[in-house]
């Protein structure tokens, strides 16, 4: 077993990340065993090896990478390279987001900023082709960073929401769900925002806490029932006061009407009886506004109640006397509350706290207003043409809201944490439909046309001269909704969508749940009836040390990227691992990072110090005549072998990289090494242990800083790629790289 071996120059010096990583990441892009069909040709797995697949999040193209895409990318490679490594046929797909709302926005306000113009002034094509080119260099940005975090993706699938394939599955799904009575066209309550001049989903909503002045009053001396608001200027719009049924106060009230004059309009008002009113809020009494609040808006569907717009899309008045008709919403509510002091008909002010629903893009108050748009009907009975979800078969009439519902209530699909389940729940049960129109220029286009009283919907334009296609484009969740099927080829019949499709995990952050989770759920339920994912895994939000949220105005935020160049990217991945339990929000600092510095420091050190405390030995791998002391090693360490693989296996992965650092650093260098320098000898003198005991040591060294280069590769997969070069005798696999090396045997 005796070599000459020399301790490679570069091990003698500091591990440097930043001469290191790039090198690295290079070569594995060069071997092009980040797509798994070459390795199958390469013969590093067999051809029906089983699938593991995993999509991207798509970061939107509106910047850069922060904290939680950092987040996302870490732990979903950690996965992706483990399932490699265990032989299966590992697919990893890259995309990104166009983001409509949040990408015009970005070049809209530049525009304003630098060329005092608006989008209007240049006209749609213009404004598009701008937005495609500023969409093109937030993209280059983006995926240069995603390569910077060791992302093993598969960049010959990369995808883009907008592109043309994802273009013609959304037109698909559209049409399909069009077809089968889901999506129409109708006025409902939609969030508004009066400066960007659009509709904006919920997730594009910021709720700010502020204090507000709660007015208690009757709508004139004569009727009987004083009502509570912060917003008195959409009183104008009242049709009726909903009292709850069992209020003794008002119940000799209930279906009385009464006609009003209130700030010089006329309204009448009808007492009507309600479950869902409060008792214990203000009075008691509701004042309904179904043209500006959703939930006054399914009173009033309840109830057959007539829809009054007293507020316009730029958040004016469009009613009232000559202080009010006209005004700006605030100044309005101002007027108003003047006439009721004038009047004699506030009886109470108090200033309360509440929550108020402001545009993230534009910071614009919502306006809940009633809009012609489409919407996709989540309660619509229908039955699915396909079906490969358990318990609902093809032909059986179901809704999306039962699809959403039924497919994690089944177990085919698993939430990580299990507690957000009943989150999941919740927000199912108080679905609404779902509007997918947007009143912007950038994304997909709507696929609808008109021509005089005739609507045409299709994959492709209608035939003949005179049709016009519908100006809205589509809510950005819809094109991402469709994000498992869309980047594996749907609709068209793939052999990536036979191979990896349901993929097997999503992995994101808890925040959008709701918005993209269930959508995907949603979306995939019915155009391919089947589940997109058979897991999803939620991480929680980054905050800084101090546990507040990262932001600008704190200077708290931490660039990934800036810390990956300063201290190396596998420092950021553990940091971002370690102590990170899924679902849970987590604490990070530059000290955190700077940490798992010097384990990468650490692992190279332990590296050079076992080849030069073996120097001469060469590594065996059918070695068997082990001291009784090794076996013991020997058995602790298979033993965390065995329980890493477990914990990667129930994606417990905060736990096993904390395992596997504890491990190498606390039991192997610490412990083990200390007592090897005793048994071996170090630095040209010799131990006190026997040649038997020197060389079973000396193998076990061997042996087990092998088996740390491979589990710890999912975690850190630079440094372990750059030492596992050094050691050409390690690898048994025909691609010569470690992250395509083969995961150790766990049975026992």
């Amino acid at each position: 077993m005796k070599q000459s071996t020399n301790i490679p120059e570069k091990l003698l010096s500091p591990y440097s990340p930043a001469s290191t990583e790039d090198k690295i990441y290079e070569k594995w892009e060069k071997s092009g065993l980040f797509n798994p069909d070459v390795c199958v040709r390469s013969e590093i797995i067999d051809d029906s090896a089983p699938s593991y697949s995993i999509v991207l999040p798509p970061p939107n193209v509106t910047g850069v990478l922060h904290l939680g895409h950092a987040t996302t990318v870490s732990i979903q490679d950690v996965l992706i390279r483990y399932h490699r490594m265990r032989g299966f046929r590992t697919l990893w797909v890259p995309g990104t987001d166009h983001a409509a709302i949040a990408t015009q926005s970005k070049v809209e306000k530049d525009i304003s900023k630098n060329e005092k113009k608006s989008r209007h002034d240049l006209g749609r094509d213009e404004l598009l082709r701008r937005v495609d080119q500023f969409a093109q260099n937030s993209h280059d940005t983006i995926v240069t960073q995603v390569r910077r975090l060791g992302a093993s993706l598969d960049w010959s699938r990369e995808a883009f929401t907008l592109d043309d394939t994802r273009s013609y599955a959304v037109r698909t799904a559209f049409k399909n769900m069009y077809d089968a009575g889901l999506i129409y066209r109708g006025n409902r309550i939609v969030n508004w925002d009066p400066k960007g001049q659009t509709t904006i989903s919920d997730d594009e909503i910021v709720h700010e806490e502020r204090s507000a002045n709660l007015y208690t009053f009757r709508y004139s001396s004569e009727f009987p029932i004083a009502i509570s608001t912060t917003r008195p200027e959409t009183k104008l719009g009242d049709v009726a006061v909903a009292v709850h049924p069992d209020d003794e106060r008002y119940k000799k009230y209930i279906g009385k009407v009464y006609d009003v004059v209130f700030c010089g309009e006329n309204l009448q008002i009808r007492v009507i009886a309600d479950k869902e009113v409060d008792l214990n809020f203000g009075t008691g009494a509701l004042g309904v506004t179904p043209a500006h609040s959703a939930i006054d808006w399914e009173i009033g569907e309840r109830h057959g109640l007539p829809h009054i717009q007293v507020i316009n899309e730029y958040a004016k008045m469009i009613v009232g006397d000559a202080t009010i008709k006209g005004r700006k919403t605030v100044e309005a509510r101002e007027a108003i509350v003047a006439w009721l002091r004038q009047n004699s008909l506030l009886e109470k002010e108090e200033t309360v706290t509440q929550n108020v629903a402001t545009a993230e893009r534009t910071g614009a108050v919502i306006e809940p207003l009633p809009k012609l748009q489409w919407f996709v009907n989540v309660n619509k009975q229908f039955s699915l043409p396909y079906s490969n979800i358990e318990g609902i078969k093809s032909g059986k009439t179901t809704t999306l809201k039962e699809i959403m519902r039924h497919v994690v209530g089944s177990g085919q699909i698993e939430i990580i944490p299990g507690y957000f389940d009943k989150t999941y729940y919740h927000w199912i049960d108080n679905l609404r439909d779902w509007c997918i129109s947007r009143q912007i220029w950038y994304g997909h286009q709507i696929p609808v046309w008109y021509r005089e009283d005739k609507i045409y919907c299709g994959v492709e334009p209608p035939a003949g001269d005179g049709w016009t296609q519908d100006e809205d484009t589509l809510d950005t969740w819809f094109s991402s909704g469709l994000w498992t099927l869309s980047t594996l080829g749907w609709p068209n019949k793939t052999k990536d969508l036979e191979l990896y499709h349901p993929t097997s995990v999503l992995e994101t952050g808890y925040d959008i749940l709701f918005f993209w989770v269930s959508r995907m759920i949603l979306m995939t339920g019915f155009n391919a009836g089947e589940v997109p994912f058979k897991r999803v895994y939620l991480h929680g939000l980054v905050r800084d040390n101090k546990g507040r949220k990262m932001s600008k105005s704190l200077s708290n935020g931490i660039d990934p990227i800036k810390v990956a160049d300063k201290y190396g990217a596998d420092a950021v991945r553990m940091s971002l691992m370690v102590g990170a339990a899924p679902g849970t929000d987590m604490r990070m600092s530059e000290d955190k990072i700077k940490g798992y510095k010097h384990f990468c420091n650490k692992l190279w050190n332990i590296s050079r110090f076992v080849l030069t405390i073996t120097d001469g030995i060469e590594y065996y791998a059918g070695f068997s005549e082990w001291t009784d002391n090794d076996v013991k090693h020997i058995q602790q360490r298979d033993s965390e072998i065995q329980r890493l693989t477990e914990d990667l296996d129930a994606m417990r992965i905060h736990i096993a990289a904390d395992r596997m650092y504890q491990y190498a650093w606390k039991v192997f260098a610490d412990q083990i090494i200390e007592e090897s320098k005793e048994i071996i000898g170090v630095f040209g003198k010799a131990g006190v242990g026997t040649d038997k005991e020197a060389l079973s040591r000396s193998q076990f060294l061997l042996h087990t800083l092998r088996a740390l280069l491979i589990t710890l590769h999912p975690f850190v997969p630079y440094v372990t790629e750059e030492l596992w070069a050094m050691f050409p005798q390690y690898s048994s696999s025909k691609g010569k790289l470690l992250m395509v090396e083969g995961w150790p045997a766990t049975e026992r």
